[in-house]
């Protein structure tokens, strides 16, 4: 195990085979999915707390729909038997599950969040995580957005999304960084 005297979980949410489907096509930072998996690679070498957020969405028409056929977390982060999958039914991974108390369990005030996408179950987890007290860490390389169209027409590239939304939780609710400064600011090496 890890000598720091709070483990410092690496989260992963909603990397399910759902991401995939056309309703998600156009993603910005198309090297998201390689910045988790080397993330995920040097917390299972240190033995580090790894902790999996799976959607299980109730309406049938969803990409996530819990018996729809891309309900699965993607192969390259699949869990290992060690590694806690917390089942979520909302945005965020805090509303209807046990993250909080196992965050609490563990002693742990901070954590490494990475996932799909920012500017939904992303920016909701990290906002009620902020008002539950966590500092969260925010690797901007290890998420990624989608184009977004107003009630108006107006459209916002996935670019645009995806910056925006990490600028607005940079600058009150998450510490926004690249994975390899994530690491580093940690103290855990890399």
């Amino acid at each position: 195990m890890s000598d720091q005297p709070n483990p410092i979980p690496l989260i992963i949410l909603d990397v399910q085979d759902a991401i995939d489907q056309p309703k998600w096509n156009n993603k910005s930072n198309p090297g998201y999915l390689e910045t988790i998996q080397r993330l995920l690679q040097l917390w299972r070498s240190n033995h580090w707390p790894v902790l999996h957020v799976k959607h299980d969405e109730p309406t049938p028409t969803s990409t996530y729909h819990t018996h729809g056929p891309w309900n699965g977390i993607k192969q390259e982060v699949a869990p290992l038997d060690s590694e806690p999958v917390i089942t979520k039914q909302q945005n965020c991974a805090f509303i209807g599950t046990d993250l909080d108390a196992m965050l609490k369990q563990m002693q742990v005030t901070r954590f490494v969040l990475t996932g799909v996408v920012i500017h939904n179950s992303m920016d909701a987890t990290v906002r009620v995580g902020k008002a539950l007290g966590y500092n969260i860490i925010l690797p901007s390389d290890a998420t990624t957005a989608v184009p977004i169209t107003a009630a108006d027409g107006t459209v916002w590239d996935a670019e645009t999304v995806h910056d925006l939304t990490l600028a607005i939780l940079g600058s009150e609710y998450a510490e926004v960084v690249l994975a390899r400064d994530a690491v580093e600011a940690l103290g855990l090496g890399g």
